[in-house]
């Protein structure tokens, strides 16, 4: 049954410009143009309006190196700050990227809950918890279009894992459904005005999102939501849709709705539905400056890499310390250790992937950093899987001889359709200019010089069958083999196929790549992803780990960068396990065992297992950084900057500790037993010790309680930095109710507030408690009267300070 459908949105004024539509028009508008791109009505001066992939930059309408956008740190590293002001501020700076890339919508913030640590795109999302999801969410959003470009808030709603993403069926009651995970999308519509959401693949209980009731009530009918809710990309399945209150189907002319204008002919579909829809299509553009004369407000200006790297910093937490950090600005002779410290990750895998014109790994930030010092450099441990981009100075381009690749597109007739010059051997065409659904051979050449003599492992990967030359000689005919059905995956996350090509120092070998495309139906048919790469070279890794140590015995300190790589953590699938990739645990624990205090830096977007936690000196979480994460990294490691994250997420000493873990659906359903037990929540409930708590982050000076009091419905808590530098401190203040009539947390988080002190100073933090934060769901919002406690602290279980706080009944 479909639910009555709310009309207040305040569209009334627009109507004027709907009855000049024809039936044809209005089917067209409420259905992509292209990949990013609305279909523009010119007769009523609206124009086409471009939504892009974000959510941790801005990469425009086309996947393209020549066109550079800010990296900022993931989502999960932007949580760690606990920083409703910075969240805000992140926002401002997306919205700078995506006018100067004429982009009118961001697709993101990414604000599903990080429900199990095996979800593989929870570096994208914030955090477990809905409070400090939801305070970041609406931030966020602020930030975005109080700069006149569009939120997005996504994947409406419980899109929480990758399994089966496209049909799961997740099973949930009222209450999880309503505290848990629509909370952040409610405090993003009702207290930030999203422009617009994004609705999800999956089902809940039994209905795709697209169609779903949910759509409707609370979206609209509770909340007040006025915006446009647009499909994930292919997510509409048929014109059910178009019943419910989905708005917007992407990418078009989406098929499902190919019937539209028969079906509202017929009288399958109403007119009036299209209608609403319509209305608020044209209540976005107003908003976003694409209707009429009015321009596209203009966002305040944003020192881009300067806010990156302040970004990076503030969601780095210190997991331990025993007084080795900061890092003596004396030290002679560092070693730096690990793949990541070379080749860093700075963002996760998938839609969300942006291409920044450059990057500061962890070694580059730290020999900068200590310039008057020997940094000696090992890999350690390869993490990489497949192959990687080979760099541009390696590479040149035979049509123009300047750094790059030549790529041409032919027909099934041998005709080439078009042909491009590109800077970078890794591509993805999704959207922009080059004919990819009309091509049958797409083909890369250029010349590559290597480095030194020697052999390397020259490939490809990608979904399509290929043909790849050296100097006119075949050394690999084959097509890679995808596992699973995700498309997403199998586009964004390809496998590799290699062969061995012997290479001498300074002589050019011309490369020449042919790949067969469209020789089978796909929904992709218009999209490609193809990367001519190299893969790591395959010396025996014992070898690898005694050249470490070596280089840590020698030194003063090693700072060793551990991670996880683009098959452990993206969008498309789930991990399997928590267990950093290769040979990385073993490196570290033969480093450590040299006696060189240890410093281990690790570049992962959700939690790792760190078996060798209590051996080393120092653990500092850096998520994935952004592009100045090597930067950031050198500015904690050298206390130029106070590590300033705090966990948004419990961290487990193994995967069997894990209270909710389970991501994979049984006959297609995914059930959320855990009722509203998850994250931290699940850990108290279990009397189960983390290896570090939800909140949990260290500093470099010291802190003491003060007392807390109440002041309206606002509790403020004042603290002293006791210390001898200035530094950042997140209070935290959750609620507790013992004798609760109805089942609750052990304890869970109502309010967060930052800090920042100087040496000796004192300060207060105000944090607001709205009634509704004690509320509960039972077919209505409740609060039960009475007194709650609160544990006022640093983390989910260090919260000395405990204060009453009474509720009346509502």
């Amino acid at each position: 049954m479909t639910a009555q459908i709310s009309t207040d949105v305040d569209t009334e004024h627009l109507r004027p410009l709907l009855e000049q539509l024809s039936l044809e028009d209005k089917a067209a508008l409420v259905q992509g143009a292209d990949f990013w791109t609305t279909v523009p009505l010119p007769q009523i001066g609206l124009r086409a309006m471009t939504l892009s992939d974000g959510p941790a930059g801005v990469r425009g309408p086309r996947w393209d190196e020549r066109e550079p956008s800010l990296n900022l740190p993931s989502g999960s590293a932007l949580a760690a700050s606990w920083d409703d002001a910075l969240a805000y501020r992140y926002g401002a700076a997306a919205a700078s990227e995506a006018r100067r890339k004429d982009v009118d919508v961001v697709l993101g913030p990414t604000i599903n809950l990080h429900r199990s640590p095996l979800g593989g795109r929870h570096f994208e999302c914030f955090s477990e918890d809905p409070e400090l999801t939801s305070g970041l969410a609406a931030a966020y959003v602020r930030g975005l279009q109080d700069n006149g470009v569009a939120a997005c808030p996504k994947h409406y709603v419980a899109n929480d894992s990758e399994t089966d993403r496209f049909t799961v069926d997740v099973q949930l009651d009222d209450r999880p459904l309503r505290e848990l995970y629509l909370a952040p999308f409610e405090r993003a519509v009702a207290d930030a005005g999203a422009w617009t959401i994004m609705s999800a693949y999956n089902s809940v209980r039994g209905v795709t999102m697209t169609e779903n009731d949910l759509l409707e009530t609370p979206l609209n009918s509770e909340w007040g939501f006025d915006g446009v809710v647009i499909s994930d990309w292919t997510a509409v399945r048929s014109l059910d849709a178009v019943a419910a209150s989905q708005d917007l189907a992407m990418p078009g002319p989406a098929p499902a709705w190919a019937g539209l204008v028969d079906a509202v002919r017929e009288g399958r579909v109403s007119e009036s539905d299209l209608d609403r829809k319509v209305l608020r299509l044209l209540l976005l553009a107003e908003r976003v400056g694409a209707l009429g004369s009015d321009a596209a407000v203009t966002p305040a200006p944003v020192d881009a890499r300067a806010f990156a790297r302040e970004a990076a910093v503030e969601g780095t937490v210190l997991l331990a310390n025993d007084g080795v950090l900061p890092l003596s600005p004396a030290l002679s002779r560092i070693a730096v250790i690990g793949h990541n410290a070379l080749e860093a990750r700075t963002q996760g895998g998938g839609s969300a992937t942006v291409l920044p014109e450059q990057i500061v790994t962890p070694l580059e930030g730290i020999r900068t950093a200590f310039a008057n010092a020997e940094v000696a450099y090992e890999i350690g441990a390869v993490v990489q899987e497949g192959v990687a981009e080979i760099p541009l100075s390696q590479i040149t381009n035979p049509a123009t001889g300047l750094p790059g690749v030549r790529v041409s597109f032919f027909d099934a007739d041998g005709a080439e359709l078009f042909a491009e010059d590109r800077r970078s051997t890794a591509l993805v065409w999704f959207g922009g200019d080059a004919p990819i659904a009309a091509s049958r051979r797409v083909v890369l050449e250029a010349d590559y010089v290597a480095a030194e003599t020697g052999e390397i492992e020259l490939g490809f990967a990608g979904g399509n069958p290929g043909l790849l030359q050296v100097d006119g000689e075949t050394v690999l005919d084959e097509a890679p083999v995808v596992e699973g059905t995700d498309l997403g995956a199998a586009f964004l996350n390809p496998p590799s196929l290699t062969a061995t090509v012997a290479v001498q120092a300074g002589v050019a070998r011309r490369i020449r790549l042919e790949l067969r495309v469209n020789e089978s139906e796909s929904p992709l048919s218009g999209a490609l992803s193809a990367t001519l790469g190299i893969a790591p070279e395959r010396t025996d890794p014992d070898e690898l780990i005694a050249r470490a140590v070596a280089s840590a015995a020698d030194a003063e300190v090693a700072v060793v960068v551990v991670g996880t790589n683009s098959k452990v953590e993206s969008e498309g699938y789930d991990r399997t396990d928590l267990a950093l990739p290769g040979r990385q645990d073993d490196l570290v624990r033969a480093v450590a065992a040299t006696g060189t205090p240890t410093v281990v830096v690790v570049n992962a977007g959700s939690p790792v297992e760190l078996p060798w936690a209590h051996d080393v000196a120092a653990i500092v979480q850096g998520y994935f950084g952004g592009q100045e994460f090597g930067t950031a990294v050198a500015d904690v490691l050298t206390g130029t900057a106070e590590p300033g994250g705090r966990l948004p997420t419990t961290w487990p000493a193994a995967l069997a500790d894990v209270p909710v873990a389970e991501v994979t659906p049984t006959d297609g359903a995914l059930a959320y037993t855990e009722g509203i037990h998850i994250g931290y929540r699940a850990w108290l409930k279990d009397a189960v010790a983390p290896a570090f708590p939800f909140g949990h982050g260290l500093g470099y000076t010291t802190w003491s309680w003060g007392a807390a009091q109440r002041d309206g419905d606002a509790l403020e808590v004042t603290l002293a930095n006791t210390g001898d530098r200035p530094g950042k401190h997140v209070v935290q203040v959750y609620a507790e109710r013992a004798d609760s009539s109805i089942e609750r947390p052990v304890r869970w988080l109502v309010g967060y507030g930052v800090v920042r002190a100087a040496a000796g100073q004192t300060v207060t933090a105000r944090i607001p408690l709205p009634d509704r934060r004690f509320a509960h769901w039972a077919d209505a919002w409740e609060v039960e009267p009475g007194a709650f406690t609160l544990r006022i602290g640093a983390s989910a279980v260090d919260a000395p300070l405990e204060f009453g706080w009474d509720v009346a009944a509502g």
